[in-house]
């Protein structure tokens, strides 16, 4: 397996993480605990979440970025595909307790 991130990047900005499986998948390329089908795009949001220093630095073309109403209000969301979505919170310009849900 290889991790998504080459290893000569040791620190993250991915502080941490609700869904052990997408852990896993960031960390060691594993797509055990993800469904195979997004994995792609799920690089894709990763990689940028990684990168990003605020929620809103997400809100590209094709994310559908928004913001969580009700009991998920401190929460950020992007579309992994259908009623796939990974949501995070961000604190001190890093994302936090990372979660790939079904929304709905």
């Amino acid at each position: 397996m290889f991790a998504i991130l080459p290893r000569i990047f040791s620190s993250y900005v991915l502080e941490s993480w609700q869904h052990k499986g997408l852990k896993k998948f960031f960390e060691t390329g594993s797509t055990a605990g993800i469904q195979f089908a997004h994995k792609e795009r799920l690089k894709i949001i990763l990689l940028r979440l990684n990168s990003a220093i605020d929620a809103a630095d997400m809100n590209t073309p094709g994310m559908r970025f928004h913001k969580l109403k009700g009991k998920l209000k401190e929460y950020y969301s992007v579309t992994v595909n259908g009623n796939r979505r990974v949501i995070y919170r961000f604190e001190n310009q890093d994302a936090i307790l990372v979660n790939y849900i079904d929304y709905h």
